[in-house]
């Protein structure tokens, strides 16, 4: 018997960033999270936690988080939709406005690999657009496909180059349907395209709180669009769709900026050091607004890197897919943490040390938080 819808059967499954097994020491430099705790104000709400938040059902609309929303971002309370991270509102974008060939959805590529994902599951059809080499937007392309959902992330990922407002202006201009602009990075970036959703009735800006607010864990987003849009989007949400729990953390986290300014400036810096690090062993870096660097290794075997670095505990992204095979993905850990990396990186790329050994970091170096 065929269980399975023929779209499902077809589709290739979203793969994400491995993670290791639980009590496994490694460097984990590879799905894109803060090096650094939560802030402490995250920690003491978990601490005063009322039995009642557990009780009870949670607010549908998390109030109270869209409220901190509001109150840090400036955006209007009613403009702000909740979800269980960001890739749920992505979900819930494509349930509700693709379909077929008649509502397609497109975007530029090398990106986020969770829209392709998305789109087989609907089923809608899909308009990839490659980058050029330069990353620049390909605007024109996208304006011509006038796709039902445009998506663009910026930072992007794995790439992290950013947008320019004036060319998501353009493209938002442009098209009839709905613009996603997805700022997961947002935080280690130099500016925001949020202004843009007072300006378009079409655009809405996605954020979590997994990577600047170090929350990975806690699976928390909201994003930012005119009423108009989210009445829609409201219909196909999940009734309860974020845990009190996370209303109440996410709100605690959001209403700290100094701490994760404190943190992000952390990452900022040490992205510096890697780049310059990686450089001066032959690597090939652009420069990246996320907390994550696109490394391409002198010898273009990215691969064989990936493996032996996996070998030693040090756990960094390959994406085996043209245009990406030979080069890593590498999240900003700690300075310490960085520095082990690059030492093995260079261990292997001078031979001084065989790529198939066995032994991993010390404990010491793999749970290094300075």
């Amino acid at each position: 018997m065929d269980y399975f819808r023929s779209a499902i059967d077809r589709m290739a499954s979203y793969v994400p960033g491995e993670q290791p097994q639980p009590g496994t020491n490694v460097i984990k430099l590879n799905t894109n999270e803060n090096p650094y705790p939560p802030s402490p104000k995250v920690m003491e709400a978990l601490q005063c936690l009322d039995s009642e938040y557990l009780r009870r059902y949670p607010d549908p609309f998390a109030k109270e988080f869209c409220q901190a929303i509001s109150d840090t971002l400036g955006a209007p309370a009613d403009w702000i939709i909740v979800g269980n991270g960001s890739d749920d509102l992505l979900n819930v974008l494509v349930r509700a406005c693709a379909e077929g060939r008649d509502r397609t959805i497109a975007y530029p590529t090398p990106t986020y690999v969770l829209y392709r994902t998305l789109s087989a599951m609907q089923p809608a059809s899909v308009v990839e657009i490659p980058y050029a080499d330069n990353f620049e937007l390909p605007v024109a392309e996208l304006i011509q496909a006038n796709a039902a959902i445009t998506f663009v992330a910026t930072p992007n990922s794995p790439s992290g180059h950013v947008v320019p407002l004036s060319q998501l202006r353009e493209l938002a201009q442009g098209v009839s349907g709905i613009v996603v602009i997805d700022e997961a990075y947002v935080d280690f970036a130099e500016f925001s395209a949020l202004s843009l959703v007072q300006e378009f009735e079409n655009v809405i800006v996605l954020r979590t709180l997994s990577k600047g607010y170090s929350l990975a864990g806690l699976r928390l987003g909201f994003g930012v669009a005119h009423p108009k849009l989210l009445a829609g989007l409201f219909k196909v949400k999940d009734s309860y769709n974020v845990d009190a729990i996370a209303i109440l953390v996410g709100a605690a986290a959001i209403r700290d900026q100094a701490y994760k300014e404190a943190c992000v400036e952390k990452v900022k810096a040490s992205r510096a050091t890697l780049t310059t690090d990686l450089k001066n062993l032959g690597f090939t870096v652009p420069e990246s607004h996320g907390n994550f660097v696109l490394a391409t290794p002198p010898a273009r075997n990215a691969e064989s890197l990936y493996l032996a670095l996996k070998q030693r505990g040090i756990f960094v992204r390959y994406f085996k897919q043209p245009g990406l095979d030979d080069k890593l993905r590498i999240s900003v850990g700690t300075d310490k943490q960085n520095q082990v990396l690059v030492e093995a990186l260079a261990r292997l790329i001078s031979g001084s040390e065989p790529s198939d050994r066995t032994e991993t970091v010390s404990d010491e170096l793999a749970s290094s938080k300075t």
